[in-house]
């Protein structure tokens, strides 16, 4: 079976089956053949949780340089990358219901000795993930991110939620996908085969589902139903501060501002930062050497 976009990123897909669809992840570790002290399932798992509008294929360079002394789990959301695209009325395509898929896949696994690698929404994602199966996760990384109320919506996101026009926009026009691929850029252009890998999975109006759906999950107002989650999650972070964590934060991000890192920092005061002066939102693809490097760093640092 040819994986989407299998020529820049050659990882086979497994799956799961929860609700609303199946979901697939990059499942890479230690080969057979390697002489290791311990058997694969016993490596320490880095779990790479994306946001919006990417997938896994965020994570290649991580599954690339760990893969041969850890577990590297990358996890494509429903509607998302090479997971099912179930309809909104088949799926809530919300932040709880994202968390409860990964919950369902931690468990399937029996993952355990995990670090948390998260992006974007993964963040929030993840972090939920992690509060609800605390005793499983052993470390956090974060790349650009939130785990709150919105303090601030950018008019490019809040534009992209006009009714009609903007459902119109992001799934008719690829309005939101395309544009990330120069917005969450600062100091380096895209190569146009790494760009086409982000688009890939967002080639038609069905496909794009879950990106019009990300954007309208970000809570305006208390009543919508993600503020309370992210309102729960955010008196949580503070019960993690004893938690080996590292924040890495592309500064010239206009949407994940410099502000959503001090608000981690406040609430962990022990966390390494590593700050990228000239990167955007996309850190790993902007700045790839100094991410990897803070994290392999942290990852030797930490064990």
């Amino acid at each position: 079976m040819k994986f989407m976009a299998q020529d820049v990123f050659p990882y086979a897909s497994k799956q799961h089956q929860v609700a609303g669809g199946v979901i697939r992840y990059i499942d890479e570790g230690p080969s057979d053949e390697e002489p290791i002290d311990e058997e694969p399932e016993d490596k320490d798992v880095i779990l790479c949780v994306h946001g919006n509008p990417t997938w896994s294929f965020y994570y290649r360079r991580v599954v690339e340089r760990f893969k041969e002394t850890h577990r590297v789990i990358a996890v494509d959301h429903l509607g998302c990358g090479r997971s099912d695209r179930p309809s909104q009325s088949e799926f809530e395509y919300t932040l709880a219901a994202h968390r409860d898929n990964m919950l369902s896949l931690i468990d399937h696994l029996n993952l355990d000795r995990m670090t948390l690698l998260a992006h974007d929404w993964g963040g929030a994602i993840g972090l939920s993930t992690l509060v609800a199966r605390r005793e499983r996760f052993k470390r956090i990384m974060l790349l650009n991110t939130a785990a709150f109320p919105p303090p601030y919506v950018p008019w490019r996101i809040a534009a992209c939620r006009f009714p009609v026009l903007g459902t119109a926009a992001v799934r008719g026009l690829n309005a939101f996908a395309k544009a990330a691929i120069t917005m969450a850029m600062s100091r380096n252009k895209l190569d146009p085969k790494i760009a086409a890998g982000l688009l890939a999975p967002y080639d038609n109006w069905h496909n794009r589902v879950a990106i019009d759906a990300f954007v309208r999950d970000i809570p305006m107002s208390k009543s919508h139903p993600t503020f309370q989650t992210l309102t729960d999650l955010e008196s949580a972070l503070p019960s993690l501060a004893d938690m080996p964590s590292l924040l890495v934060w592309g500064m010239k991000d206009w949407c994940f501002r410099p502000e959503c890192l001090r608000r981690f920092q406040q609430a962990w005061p022990n966390a390494k930062s590593l700050e990228i002066a000239d990167a955007g939102h996309y850190v790993i693809e902007d700045a790839p050497s100094e991410t990897i490097e803070a994290i392999a760093g942290f990852l030797s640092e930490t064990s």
